[in-house]
């Protein structure tokens, strides 16, 4: 069995999601983690665009004018119109960025990466403050309380599968920032278990 129970529930700093399994997998499969030093996908996970909880909505949307000057489009256009109904993210509901040129609203448009992300550092902002959890934990993600890997790695159309770390050793770092010590020390015991 791929899925295993977690010794105890882990929550998320900001209220959801909790974890209370995980499917090994995360533990073998690999993906090419430098996604910066990367020169052959050109931002293909930006591709479908993000779910977002609705209060980093409203963080976005309150990010000073610098920011939005930098996406250039309206905030209105930032975002789908349909709010989901979702007990895993800490407001319970999360809508999904935009797709635009064929990529996130929030992709630089004339580079590389994610516009979030780059504006946080340039400012001397933590990232996590403004870039969805879906993004920053990317390649693993949630479903139903279980850690998984994204259906991309899963399906094996995620461009940069195969190579380089495991999916769980890429984004232990951002696991420890979202749910803590004790999520990563049970982890690391299944993973060399």
């Amino acid at each position: 069995m791929s899925v295993v129970p977690l010794g105890q529930s882990h929550a998320c700093k900001m209220g959801g999601p909790v974890l209370r399994a995980v499917d090994r997998r995360i533990f073998s499969l690999r993906y090419f983690q430098n996604c910066m030093g990367c020169g052959f996908c050109h931002d293909a996970c930006c591709q479908h665009g993000v779910d977002v909880d609705m209060e980093n909505v409203e963080r976005l949307k309150a990010a000073p004018q610098a920011f939005k000057a930098l996406v250039g489009v309206p905030e209105s256009e930032w975002f789908t119109g349909a709010v989901m109904a979702d007990a895993e993210f800490s407001s319970g509901r999360h809508v999904r960025t935009q797709v635009r040129n064929g990529a996130c609203v929030f992709r630089i448009p004339k580079g590389r990466g994610c516009l979030i992300h780059g504006f946080s550092l340039e400012a001397g902002l933590d990232y996590h403050a403004l870039k969805p959890i879906v993004s920053v934990l990317f390649p693993l993600t949630f479903e139903q309380g279980v850690l998984v890997a994204s259906d991309e790695v899963l399906d094996g159309t995620l461009v940069c599968s195969g190579e380089g770390p495991s999916c769980y050793d890429g984004a232990r770092d951002e696991l420890r920032y979202y749910f803590g010590d004790a999520l990563v020390a049970e982890l690391d015991a299944l993973r060399d278990g």
